[in-house]
């Protein structure tokens, strides 16, 4: 099985919200909810991927410097294995807005539970809960 490494972030704005995207119609696990981010490619850093993947997917600028490392899932899916770290980030340059027909939502903390997400998304929720 191959081990497919994904690289996500905890966005979190000014009142404790996350902001949560819905994957599109057209793509695989459409409709759940997650952690915005992407694959990593080769020769890349998580938080490279991630500082690349905010901009190409939400038209926002951040730092490695303001990405804080959380927690990580780790899933095996029936055809891959995903390995995903999770970032935290508090600072970051404009205003999120979906730029792949993706449907963006800021979510409070007690709220997180109640979005539909992939299997990998689940075990990191209660661990983002307790550090919010």
């Amino acid at each position: 099985m191959r081990t497919v490494l994904v690289s996500a972030v905890a966005l979190i704005d000014r009142d404790g919200r996350v902001l949560l995207a819905q994957r599109p119609e057209g793509k695989s696990m459409a409709g759940l909810w997650e952690f915005p981010g992407g694959k990593i490619e080769s020769g890349e850093t998580p938080e490279a991927a991630l500082v690349r993947e905010l901009e190409e997917e939400l038209g926002i600028n951040t730092w490695k410097s303001c990405l804080a490392p959380l927690t990580f899932a780790s899933h095996a899916y029936d055809d891959f294995h995903l390995l995903m770290p999770l970032f935290a980030c508090r600072k970051w340059e404009g205003i999120p807005h979906p730029r792949e027909q993706q449907t963006l939502k800021w979510v409070g903390k007690h709220d997180l539970r109640s979005y539909e997400m992939p299997a990998a998304d689940i075990p990191l929720i209660p661990i983002l809960y307790d550090w919010l």
